[in-house]
Order: C-alpha cells, then sequence, then structure tokens
C-alpha cells in the first residue's frame, strides 16, 4: 500500500465518476451506511468543492479518497468523505481535509459540518480532526424482520410497510432501540473556520 504522500490529492473531473462511485460504495459497505448506495455521483446545485485522492500511475488516476463539501454562504457541509478499504487508516482522510480547509477559507467559509452514525473509527477521526460533536438525533429503520407491530400503518389498499427510514429525538431512544433493530445515533459534527479565515 501506498502511503499518503504518494496518494495525489486534486479537483474531481468528470472522469472520475465510475472510479469514485466504486470508491464510495465500497468504503460504506463495512459501515453504518452500508445501504447508502448511490449509482451517479451527487450533482449540486450550489457551490460545492469536489475533491479526490488518486494513485499515481494509474489511467486518469484511481480514486482512493473522496471529499465534497456544499457550500451554503459562510457555512459548509460534508457531504461525502470516504477512503477505499484497502487504503483506510492512512492519512488519505487528512490529507482531503488538509487539502479543502484553505480552500473554504479562501471562499469565505466560517464552518463545515458533517454528520455519521456511531461507526467508532468514523467519530474518532471527527474528534481527532479538530470537529467538536454540536448536536445529534436518531436515524430509524424499520426492516420487514421488525415484524408487524412497529406502529408503521399504510394508506388503504397497501400491506404493511417492510421498509422505512424516519428521524427521531433522542427522548424516545430507549423505546425506538426496543422495537426497531436498526437504530442509529446520528451526530453532528462541527468545525468553526473563523478564526483561521480571520488570522
Amino acid at each position: 500500500m501506498l502511503p499518503p504522500a504518494e496518494v495525489s490529492v486534486r479537483a474531481y473531473q468528470p472522469s472520475d465518476e465510475e472510479s469514485w462511485l466504486r470508491c464510495r460504495v465500497l468504503s460504506f459497505l463495512h459501515t453504518q451506511f452500508y445501504d447508502d448506495v448511490k449509482t451517479e455521483r451527487t450533482r449540486f446545485e450550489g457551490a460545492a468543492l469536489c475533491l479526490v485522492a488518486v494513485l499515481p500511475g494509474t489511467a486518469g488516476g484511481t480514486v482512493v479518497g473522496i471529499i465534497d463539501i456544499e457550500l451554503a454562504g459562510v457555512a459548509a457541509t460534508i457531504d461525502t468523505i470516504a477512503v477505499h478499504p484497502d487504503h483506510e487508516r492512512r492519512g488519505v482522510a487528512g490529507r482531503l481535509l488538509e487539502a479543502a480547509l484553505p480552500q473554504l477559507i479562501s471562499r469565505g467559509v466560517t464552518s463545515l459540518d458533517a454528520w455519521t452514525r456511531e461507526d467508532e473509527p468514523a467519530n474518532q477521526w471527527y474528534l481527532g480532526s479538530g470537529f467538536r460533536e454540536n448536536f445529534s438525533y436518531l436515524h430509524v429503520h424499520l426492516e420487514h424482520t421488525d415484524g408487524n407491530d412497529t406502529g408503521f400503518r399504510s394508506p388503504a389498499g397497501l400491506g404493511v410497510p417492510i421498509k422505512a427510514f424516519a428521524h427521531a429525538t433522542l427522548e424516545h431512544e430507549v423505546a425506538l432501540r426496543a422495537t426497531f433493530g436498526r437504530v442509529y445515533r446520528c451526530r453532528q459534527y462541527l468545525m468553526t473556520l473563523l478564526d483561521d479565515a480571520a488570522g
């Protein structure tokens, strides 16, 4: 495996899409976002900063890391950050963030946030990268294995729901975890860039 110094970070190009999709799918496969599969890359309506980490010497550069950040005035949100599992825990995500921050500051962004679930490596990475936890709520998934007594109802003519996704506040966590097999605490991490932008 290549050390992070040998991975190039550059702007995303349309020709990266297939490699981008492969990287994202594989990086999410063994996380709590395993079913958040995309068949095409997100198209941002507004301003965005999209970077990839690529292997040198490959045709067009094989994407091994992704950071897509959506901008909304002085605030920005990480839409996707992902590292191919063959290259994880080698500093690739840090290199992507390191490359993105000066570009965000130069655009006048004063805060950067991101959302993740309970996967320990992701939560530790955010905390170790200068983010702080700002807010949390629940992601609740109804699966066919949860049975019929979940409180979900269908309109007339439809059978019992077998799959659903909903948000909930933390005050309902104990009851929801007792009813549903997939309940995750979703955390917002926030990094303030104002001091850096002012300096």
